[in-house]
């Protein structure tokens, strides 16, 4: 009875264990993928704007070697260039 005790109690330890090891790794991947704001792959630089309201807003984008410029965005993922060419983009705290 005791061993039955024992033994149960440490499957369901491990069970949990790696229960919230896959979850977390599972939340993690999609995050990392399109994070919000400014980003850059290899090749190319993106503005994802995040939100839940469907607002367009209005980024500054800093171009190197040219002038930098503003641009109307909307929600989700919006390609900016080549990496090669955008130094960065941020929210001026606008919408359009």
């Amino acid at each position: 009875m005791r061993v039955r005790r024992l033994l149960t109690s440490v499957l369901g330890s491990l069970t949990l264990a790696f229960g919230l090891l896959g979850a977390g790794t599972v939340t993690a991947t999609p995050a990392a993928a399109d994070p919000c704001g400014f980003y850059e792959t290899s090749s190319d630089a993106y503005y994802n704007h995040c939100t839940s309201d469907g607002s367009h807003v209005v980024i500054k984008v800093e171009v190197a070697w040219a002038p930098d410029y503003e641009r109307c965005v909307a929600p989700g993922r919006s390609w900016l260039g080549s990496a090669d060419k955008i130094d960065g983009a941020y929210y001026t705290g606008r919408t359009c």
